[in-house]
């Protein structure tokens, strides 16, 4: 009886590929896992008033406010951050304002440690978001704990738009 043969080169050398292929392939498989992608781009969000850029700043993402639907207010002047507690911060430009920054993945394929910032308000939240199976994205803004806030979903627009460059 015979316990082991000698290999010819050819078997070896279908052997070693095939033991490579099985050490490859799953590492191969754990990266694309875990490298989820990322939101970076252009955003509509829930009101589709404003378009929010997100890139990175660094190694961490961040996004600013690009596009607006209504660029003027009332008086045809620039919108301008007019509900921001800081009165010395009132006279920011909408356009270009950041609201987003800090963010970091989550190695589950979300966006987290974060911070958002509402407009709207004036209020400065903790936020994640997620990029969702349809390709919206799901942002949230909460105080505290993740049960305690809001969730929006964001958009992509059809493509670019076009950068609002209004002077004041």
């Amino acid at each position: 009886m015979q316990v082991f043969t000698v290999a010819t080169p050819v078997k070896l050398f279908f052997f070693m590929i095939a033991a490579a292929f099985c050490f490859i392939t799953p590492a191969a498989q754990a990266d694309s896992a875990t490298a989820a992608p990322a939101p970076q781009g252009w955003w509509l969000d829930q009101t589709g008033r404003a378009g929010i850029l997100i890139a990175p700043c660094g190694a961490k993402l961040c996004g600013n406010i690009e596009w607006l639907k209504t660029p003027l207010n009332a008086q045809g002047l620039p919108k301008t951050d007019i509900h921001n507690p800081d009165a010395a911060q009132q006279s920011r430009l909408l356009c270009g304002l950041p609201i987003l920054w800090n963010f970091v993945p989550d190695g589950s394929g979300g966006w987290t440690g974060g911070y958002i910032y509402d407009p709207d308000s004036g209020k400065t939240y903790t936020s994640n978001m997620h990029l969702q199976a349809d390709g919206t994205l799901s942002v949230r803004g909460y105080i505290g704990i993740p049960l305690l806030g809001r969730s929006a979903i964001w958009t992509r627009p059809p493509g670019p738009l076009p950068h609002c460059t209004v002077a004041k």
